[in-house]
C-alpha cells in the first residue's frame, strides 16, 4: 500500500507542473518521504554534452558556491546505473565502492546505502538518472528497485515534456525578441537608439552576460553599443570580434554582413556554450542589426546631402545677389574683387562645417581664417585679435563672414593697415568689433552711401536680428555688430 501511494504521489507531482526544476524537486520529496530514505538525488542527461546534470536534490544542503554537478554516464554509481541501463545497489559503506565518485558542496560522506537507477524514455533512451540514500546501512530489496524503476520511467516522461515546454517557451521568447529588434529597427531614425535595443534584446534572450556590437570603422574596429560588462573589457570583444564567425566555450561572435561587406560582429559572453538554436538566433540578429546599421548610414547621408544641398543653393543666391548689386556699381575691377572675396569667405564656413560634427561654426576660427585670407590679399601685416570661442549655426556663420569680409576690407584700406578684431560672448549676446588706427569717419559721413556698408547692415539686421554701428575712435574707427542668441 506504500509503494501504491508513492506511485500515485509521483505521478500527481509529474503532472503537477511543466517546469523541469518544480518537477524534479517534486519527486525527489516525495520518493525520499515514501522510501524512507534521508536524501534522493535527480539528474537529468545532456545529450549535447554528454552529461547527466543535478535537477533536484532533497534530504541534504547543495552549496551553491560549488559547480552544479556534472558527471558522464559511467562516472560514479549513479552515472554506472545509467550507461549500463540497470540499477545499482548498495546496502554499506557505499563511499568505498571503486565506482563511487563525490562532488564538492553535497555532504555526501554522511550516506551509508545507495539505490540508484537509470531514467529511461519510452524509446529506451537515457533520459537522466536518480537515487535514494539513507545515513544508516540498508538492504534494498527488490520491489523497492522494482518501484524506484516505475517512477524513473514517470519521470522521463516528465523531463521530456518539460523540455519541450521549455523549448517552446524559448522560442517565443526568441520570436519576440526578433519582433523587437525589428521594430526598433523600422521605427528609429537613430542608429544609437536602435543597436542598443538590439543588444539588450539579444543579451536577455540568450541569456549572456555580455553583448556588444563591434562595427568596422576607418580607424579600425571600435565598439559601437555594449550590454553588460565584458571581462577583460573592450580588448575582448574586439580581439573576438576581429576572428569572427568566432564559436568557444563562453564566447560567440557572429559577422555582420551587409550585401558581401563584412561591417562589423556580433560577439556575446557567458559561462558555458551556446546551444545551435542560439547560434541560428544569434545569427538572425547579426543580420538584423547589419539592416540598422547599414539603413541608419543610408538615413544620416541622405540628411548630409539634403542638408549640403540646401546650404549650397542658399549660399550660391547669396553670391548671385552680391553679383547683381555689385554689378551696377561703375568699377567692375573693384567689384569682382570684392566679389571673389566674399565667395572665399563662405567657402571657409563650408570649410569649417564640414570638420564639425555638431554642425556649427566656431566664429573664433573663422574669423582668424578670414583676417589671415584677407590681410594676405592685401599685404597687410595680421590683426591684433581678442577672440572667445562662440560656436553658431551655419546660416549664422554665413552673414557674420560676409559683414566681416565688408568690415575688415574697409579697416584695412582706410586705417593704414593697422587693426584690431574682438569677438566676445556674454549672457545675453555676441559682439564683434573691428577697429582701424586711421583717420576717423568723415564728419559727413553716410553708412548708406557705401554699397558694402549697406550690404553689411542689412546682413546683421535681417539674417542676425542685430545692429550695426559705427563710431569715431581716438584714434580710427569703430565698427561693432551686436546680436543676441537664445
Amino acid at each position: 500500500m506504500r509503494h501504491v501511494r508513492l506511485l500515485s504521489e509521483t505521478i500527481a507531482a509529474v503532472t503537477a507542473s511543466l517546469d523541469l526544476a518544480e518537477v524534479t524537486a517534486n519527486v525527489a520529496r516525495a520518493v525520499a518521504r515514501a522510501l524512507e530514505a534521508d536524501a534522493c538525488f535527480v539528474y537529468a542527461y545532456d545529450r549535447a554534452a554528454d552529461e547527466l546534470v543535478l535537477q533536484a536534490v532533497y534530504g541534504t544542503r547543495l552549496d551553491e558556491a560549488a559547480p552544479l554537478p556534472r558527471m558522464r554516464p559511467g562516472e560514479g554509481l549513479t552515472g554506472y546505473a545509467a550507461r549500463e541501463r540497470e540499477p545499482v545497489a548498495i546496502a554499506a559503506d557505499a563511499r568505498s565502492d571503486p565506482r563511487f565518485k563525490g562532488f564538492e558542496g553535497l555532504d555526501e560522506e554522511r550516506f551509508e546505502s545507495l539505490l540508484a537507477v537509470p531514467i529511461l524514455d519510452r524509446a529506451e533512451r537515457l533520459a537522466g538518472a536518480m537515487n535514494v540514500r539513507t545515513a544508516a546501512p540498508r538492504a534494498w530489496h527488490d520491489d523497492e528497485v522494482e518501484l524506484l524503476e516505475t517512477i524513473a520511467s514517470q519521470v522521463a516522461q516528465a523531463i521530456e515534456n518539460a523540455r519541450l515546454y521549455d523549448r517552446s517557451r524559448r522560442r517565443v521568447t526568441e520570436l519576440e525578441a526578433l519582433a523587437r529588434i525589428s521594430e526598433a529597427v523600422s521605427q528609429s531614425l537613430y542608429e544609437t537608439e536602435t543597436l542598443a535595443e538590439i543588444v539588450a534584446t539579444a543579451r536577455g534572450a540568450v541569456h549572456a552576460a555580455t553583448c556588444a556590437l563591434v562595427l568596422v570603422a576607418p580607424d579600425g574596429l571600435h565598439v559601437a553599443q555594449r550590454d553588460g560588462e565584458a571581462d577583460g573589457g573592450d580588448a575582448r570583444l574586439l580581439e573576438l570580434a576581429a576572428r569572427a564567425p568566432t564559436d568557444e566555450k563562453g564566447a560567440l561572435a557572429v559577422p555582420l554582413v551587409w550585401k558581401t561587406r563584412t561591417i562589423g560582429a556580433l560577439v556575446c559572453l557567458r559561462r558555458g556554450r551556446f546551444t545551435a538554436e542560439e547560434q541560428t538566433l544569434l545569427g538572425s540578429v547579426a543580420h538584423q542589426a547589419a539592416t540598422a546599421v547599414e539603413s541608419g548610414r543610408g538615413v544620416m547621408r541622405e540628411l548630409v546631402a539634403q542638408e549640403i544641398h540646401h546650404r549650397v543653393k542658399n549660399n550660391l543666391q547669396t553670391v548671385a545677389s552680391l553679383l547683381r548689386l555689385r554689378a551696377g556699381s561703375g568699377d567692375p575691377a573693384r567689384a569682382l574683387e570684392d566679389s571673389v572675396d566674399r565667395v572665399l569667405s563662405i567657402a571657409e564656413v563650408h570649410d569649417l562645417l564640414t570638420a564639425s560634427r555638431a554642425g556649427e561654426v566656431d566664429l573664433a576660427d573663422l574669423v582668424h581664417r578670414l583676417a589671415a585670407m584677407l590681410g594676405h590679399g592685401l599685404g597687410a601685416e595680421p590683426a591684433a585679435a581678442e577672440l572667445d570661442q562662440v560656436e553658431v549655426p551655419g546660416e549664422t556663420a554665413t552673414a557674420v563672414a560676409l559683414i566681416f569680409c565688408e568690415l575688415y576690407a574697409n579697416a584695412l584700406e582706410h586705417g593704414g593697415g593697422d587693426v584690431a578684431v574682438r569677438l566676445a560672448r556674454d549672457d545675453g549676446g555676441i559682439e564683434l568689433a573691428v577697429r582701424d588706427h586711421g583717420p576717423g569717419l568723415p564728419e559727413a559721413f553716410d553708412p548708406h552711401a557705401s554699397l558694402g556698408l549697406k550690404i553689411a547692415g542689412a546682413l546683421a539686421r535681417d539674417d542676425l536680428g542685430g545692429s550695426l554701428e559705427l563710431t569715431s575712435a581716438d584714434p580710427g574707427t569703430l565698427a561693432i555688430v551686436r546680436w543676441r542668441v537664445a
